[in-house]
């Protein structure tokens, strides 16, 4: 197996990702559209999970198809920009048609970036805008890291962000998945090794090498260590 010719989703034939951020207020939304309609589903897990249009995904449900999926920002707020998608969907003409009108399915989830630092003293929070313009921006190709739906996402003792990666299985099948980042705990170990080294494909993670000690293949301790911890959502 090895990555895709790109190493995002997007080297799955028919998917397009945009991004919009907005740096004053350090948050951001990504948007995940195909060239047509998609099948989708989803696991939702945490204590406060935030979510849009997620229960219609379960396969018992009448629309079988979704027209884009959206990571957010904003905690709560950022479930707008699945609403600011949706709409600019429907002037498109695209949607779930229901007698003749266009119904846009588009899911989405949020992470907490709240308390980052930016300007929240918004008059209107920014993300049906926000939504919009990634939409727009949805192309193969697209930046990770501080950005989108990762703007302005954090870990215990750094950023977090927007990742991407894609695999191609031995049958030819391409797999991947986008992901915003947003942990409650340390994405390094005590020496600033990357826990994620093992799985590094050309030194992306700056070629630091592994946290001394660490074996991903060992089985995880099961000792609760922490209570109240937040939940990454992908």
């Amino acid at each position: 197996m090895k990555p895709g010719a790109l190493n995002l989703i997007t080297d799955v034939a028919g998917l397009r990702v945009g991004n919009a951020s907005d740096q004053a207020v350090k948050t951001g939304a990504t948007v995940l559209v195909g060239d047509a309609p998609f099948v989708a589903g989803v696991h939702v897990m945490g204590g406060a999970p935030g979510a849009r249009e997620t229960d219609l995904l379960a396969p018992d449900k009448t629309v079988q198809e979704v027209d884009a999926l959206v990571l957010s920002g904003g905690s709560a707020f950022g479930l707008d920009a699945a609403s600011g998608v949706a709409d600019a969907l429907r002037n498109q003409g695209r949607g779930f048609d229901v007698g003749g009108q266009k119904v846009p399915i588009v899911p989405g989830a949020i992470v907490f970036d709240l308390l980052n630092g930016g300007n929240k003293d918004w008059a209107e929070p920014p993300y049906k805008r926000l939504g919009r313009a990634a939409l727009a921006d949805a192309g193969t190709e697209f930046d990770l890291g501080s950005i989108g739906g990762g703007a302005g996402a954090t870990t215990a003792d750094l950023k977090g962000g927007l990742g991407s990666a894609s695999l191609v299985l031995d049958n030819g099948v391409t797999v991947g998945a986008p992901v915003v980042v947003n942990p409650v705990g340390s994405a390094t170990g005590p020496g600033g090794e990357f826990w994620a080294a093992p799985w590094e494909f050309d030194g992306e993670f700056g070629a630091r090498g592994p946290v001394t000690g660490f074996d991903p293949c060992a089985p995880p301790r099961t000792k609760l260590t922490m209570l109240n911890a937040a939940t990454t959502i992908a």
